[in-house]
């Protein structure tokens, strides 16, 4: 499943990992994205949309 947003483009973040001795290490966040059944074009699919996007409307939800 790809880690992006079909709405938005929102994906995978990456940054440091920082310790309490303050050594950086690589890591990446990844975007809360579900696999939801929405309406596309007038016909239902399956898409993958962030949390952010579901919580907004910006996709309408087919039943």
């Amino acid at each position: 499943m790809s880690r992006a947003c079909d709405v938005c483009g929102k994906g995978r973040i990456s940054g440091n990992s920082v310790s309490h001795s303050n050594r950086h290490t690589r890591r990446v966040w990844n975007a809360n994205i579900k696999k939801v059944k929405t309406m596309v074009n007038g016909s239902p699919a399956r898409i993958n949309v962030c949390t952010r996007c579901l919580r907004s409307n910006k996709v309408e939800r087919a039943i």
